[in-house]
């Protein structure tokens, strides 16, 4: 690159409009027509700046599974931070987030609290459950339920026995258990789940991550099993930076493309 180019990702994220929808589907996934009430701008441009992010890679894009007319919007942090590391190497090359002062560990009084809810409480909770878990060595406290609980789903407990995870002996559970429990996050997997999230007491902070059933993807539980590493390598990364977040430290991990 030559030096009197500058990197893409500066240009598109030096509007104020685009900085913020990014900021805004860094924290949840969302639709157009939430974007327009968070931005206070008219649909047509908000769109407009979606397709641009969308095309520059920074953002994707699903139809809903609750109505398939709607499509969720997700900011890839990922690639924002590699573009944004590329562009600190450019401007010299002794610039790169990587080289950022360490965190200073988070001083807390108790161990947040984490809620994933989806219908079934069979795969995508479940999942994101034991990840995080596992990820911050029992520094969280995280539970999962389902609106419709069925038994847990034989490749949920596969893909996460390779991951090095056992889930066989969890039971499944009804979100109508927690309704009455205090919350610091209620992150919500299922589009359908979303729609009737009740309200939890203490206002936790709520998000939602736009992921699509992995059972759904086929007939058999040999062709729905790749849908089920795909969605286990997703929540790994969104579980990797929702503890960098409620830790207060930078990001590490292994992103999956």
């Amino acid at each position: 690159m030559e030096a009197t180019q500058p990197p893409e990702i500066l240009g598109l994220l030096s509007d104020p409009l685009r900085w913020q929808v990014v900021v805004e589907l860094g924290r949840s996934d969302r639709r157009v027509g939430e974007l327009v009430q968070l931005v206070g701008k008219p649909q047509n441009l908000v769109s407009y700046h979606l397709a641009e992010l969308r095309q520059a890679g920074i953002l994707r894009a699903r139809r809903s599974s609750a109505d398939g007319r709607d499509v969720y919007y997700c900011a890839d942090l990922f690639r924002c931070r590699d573009l944004l590391n590329e562009a600190g190497r450019s401007l010299h090359p002794g610039l790169s987030l990587a080289s950022t002062q360490p965190a200073v560990a988070a001083r807390r009084r108790a161990r947040p609290r984490v809620l994933f809810l989806c219908t079934g409480n069979s795969a995508r909770s479940q999942i994101a459950e034991a990840v995080i878990g596992h990820r911050s060595a029992g520094t969280v406290e995280a539970r999962s339920a389902g609106s419709h609980p069925k038994p847990l789903h034989p490749n949920a407990v596969r893909v996460m026995a390779e991951r090095g995870i056992d889930i066989s002996g969890r039971p499944t559970k009804s979100l109508t258990r927690f309704t009455r429990t205090r919350f610091d996050r209620v992150i919500t997997l299922c589009d359908k789940v979303r729609e009737i999230c009740p309200e939890f007491p203490g206002s936790p902070i709520a998000a939602h991550w736009s992921i699509a059933d992995p059972a759904a993807a086929g007939d058999s539980d040999e062709m729905t099993y790749p849908a089920f590493e795909h969605v286990a390598d997703e929540i790994d990364d969104r579980v990797a930076l929702l503890l960098a977040d409620l830790q207060g430290r930078p990001l590490e991990t292994t992103h999956h493309d």
